[in-house]
């Protein structure tokens, strides 16, 4: 049986109790339905899981017992940091979500030319939490104990010049350039991508004088959830940790 991996971000020490309320106590009990006596892990973003006993099971309030910590974690040595226009409906959880799941480390989320999502004030604020909440599920999922860092909402000319990254890559669909690989891998790659119509010609001259390589996938137009997802998997597999 598959044990679920909850997320908390109260500290967590070996053989103690926990109390976890609102949300997460409501998905254990009325959403997984579990009961007293089942096993989960729980992990906080600080490295690590632990195993958990279910105690006392309410609708606004359970109790785990923490048991042993679960070292080890399962993060790429290439520190991908995913720079994106937002986008309209749920394509832009669906790149959070994949994103996740495939190891990259840092998501910023942008106002480009062409964004045509308005966000702004406890818009803003709600729209950022569910956003935050995607990562978290993905990292449930997919077993990673460090959740995303996931930026503010910035705009591509605030982001350029505090883009991180040994090799940084636009992409770039009217152009050819392919990915170079070198005898050197890297430790760390920004990839920046536009929202639905891609970014201008002046926002991917703005990108390449800050530092940026253009970077073509081949002869097809990818969707804005398309192209990411593509990007960090080619990374992954030559510098990251995707195997064939």
């Amino acid at each position: 049986m598959r044990i679920p991996r909850i997320y908390t971000e109260q500290p967590l020490t070996p053989d103690t109790t926990l109390e976890l309320g609102g949300d997460t106590a409501h998905y254990i009990s009325r959403v997984l339905r579990m009961s007293e006596g089942r096993e989960l892990e729980l992990f906080n973003g600080q490295g690590g899981a632990y195993r958990g006993t279910l105690g006392q099971v309410g609708k606004k309030c359970v109790t785990i017992a923490l048991g042993e910590f679960l070292p080890g974690d399962r993060e790429s040595p290439l520190g991908i940091e995913l720079a994106i226009g937002l986008s309209r409906g749920e394509r832009f959880d669906t790149v959070l979500q994949k994103a996740t799941e495939l190891g990259v480390k840092r998501i910023v989320p942008l106002l480009t030319e062409r964004t045509e999502v308005k966000l702004k004030g406890d818009r803003l604020a709600k729209k950022w939490q569910h956003w935050r909440q995607i990562t978290i599920s993905a990292c449930e999922q997919c077993q990673r104990n460090h959740p995303p860092e996931l930026a503010e909402l910035t705009t591509l000319t605030d982001y350029l010049p505090l883009a991180a990254g040994d090799h940084k890559y636009v992409l770039h669909h009217r152009d050819n350039q392919s990915l170079a690989v070198g005898d050197s891998p890297p430790s760390s790659a920004a990839l920046l991508v536009g929202p639905e119509g891609g970014l201008s010609d002046i926002e991917i001259t703005a990108a390449q004088g800050a530092g940026f390589t253009a970077l073509t996938l081949g002869p097809r137009v990818l969707r804005t959830e398309t192209a990411p997802l593509s990007a960090i998997s080619i990374l992954q597999y030559l510098w990251g940790d995707l195997q064939n």
